[in-house]
């Protein structure tokens, strides 16, 4: 495999280095390099900048605003983002509605939907985890049943990440419960503004309320919404999930995220020494720096071996490590700060480092990262299948 880059690509990824450092907000990149929560306004802002300029949704096809460029391009626009401090732009719409919609929606869905997703007018809530179906998702229980023009649905959904700001939700529902459990699913758009929508928040482990349950009542959504054919949508969530599963290892942020303790760790030690003198600490961050060379060394080869928007069969290597690499790094942080490290309640007047404050709660939220767009141990299974070539 060619690992040198043409000097096409490496134009490109100038081009793309000094839009993201120059063109979008200094205070949002600085937030994100913080580590600090971004609001709605700031995550709306973001998108919006790359959508003016045309390179938001460039996954999607080109009528629909995409980008004709080659899979090293998209790779290379991922990665200079996150080394940028830039907020990819919203998962629910650039990459899981968007597409699917794109692919297998209407004409008039299209049309409707489309534009806003990019500009991100929409806010997109994800409707496919239940209490009774997480991996094994194929489970859900959610009806919509059809009455005239009308779906009448009704269910719980679960997990639901950033739920509280959504204005549409794009659901997976049973529309026919005789069906063996995959046959009988169908993606369906609703407007959370419809009566019997109603979201709750769930707290979180660190303390925040980043995923909400969603619970549907009666709820009557017109037979319009429906994407592609009824009983068809189960195709498109595995459709979905691809996409979601290729990005789901944010390489260029971990390795942004190591630099940044490896810069801390130069006074985190005893009276403000260098933890790089330590053995035991030089050691980790160059095991996590190789490791993340490796990983990136995948992503690679993930890009030069995906074709026809399929993703690579190691892709699923890359989701898996590159979760628990995300995850080492988040607890190296705690581990350089110490008892410092919980403090994650200080407030403004204390004299603790702000890394130290964020490094517990980026620490527990993180264990979710081995969970979502897969979970590992479904990963693991598919390696093995596919890759090693293993049949239980």
């Amino acid at each position: 495999m060619r690992l040198q880059l043409s000097d096409e690509d490496v134009a490109f990824r100038e081009e793309m280095r000094e839009f993201f450092t120059t063109k979008v907000s200094k205070e949002i990149r600085d937030t994100v390099a913080a580590r600090h929560e971004l609001t709605k306004e700031q995550i709306v802002e973001a998108q919006q900048t790359l959508n003016a300029a045309g390179i938001a949704v460039p996954n999607w096809p080109v009528e629909w605003g995409g980008k004709d460029w080659t899979p090293l391009q998209r790779h290379i626009w991922h990665e200079e983002m996150q080394l940028a401090n830039v907020p990819i732009p919203l998962a629910f719409n650039a990459g899981m509605v968007g597409p699917v919609i794109a692919a297998f929606g209407s004409q008039e869905l299209k049309e409707r939907f489309l534009p806003k997703t990019a500009n991100l007018d929409i806010w997109w809530s994800q409707g496919f985890s239940e209490p009774d179906a997480g991996s094994d998702l194929a489970s859900l229980r959610t009806t919509a049943v059809k009455e005239g023009d009308e779906y009448v649905v009704n269910g719980q959904k679960t997990w639901t990440t950033l739920g509280q700001y959504g204005d549409w939700i794009f659901n997976l529902v049973r529309t026919d419960p005789e069906a063996k459990k995959q046959a009988g699913i169908s993606f369906l758009l609703i407007d959370m503004t419809t009566p019997g929508v109603t979201v709750r928040p769930i707290e979180l482990i660190d303390g925040g309320f980043e995923v909400n349950e969603v619970f549907f009542d009666n709820v009557r959504v017109p037979a319009e919404n429906l994407v592609g054919e009824e009983n068809k949508g189960w195709d498109y969530a595995k459709f979905l999930l691809g996409n979601e599963r290729v990005g789901v290892a944010p390489v260029g942020a971990t390795k942004r995220s190591l630099a940044a303790a490896k810069e801390y760790a130069k006074t985190a030690g005893p009276g403000g020494t260098s933890l790089l003198e330590d053995p035991l600490y030089a050691s980790q961050i160059a095991d996590l720096e190789n490791e993340l060379l490796a990983l990136e060394l995948t992503a690679l080869r993930v890009v030069a071996h995906s074709a026809d928007g399929k993703p690579h069969p190691a892709s699923s290597v890359l989701k898996l490590r590159g979760t628990e690499l995300q995850q080492a790094v988040t607890e190296l942080y705690v581990d350089m700060g110490g008892p410092a490290s919980l403090a994650s309640g200080a407030g403004p007047e204390s004299d603790l480092a702000d890394w130290n404050k964020v490094s517990t709660p980026y620490y527990l939220n993180f264990r979710k990262a081995s969970i979502y767009g897969g979970s590992n141990e479904v990963q693991r299974t598919i390696i093995a299948g596919t890759i090693l070539g293993l049949r239980g």
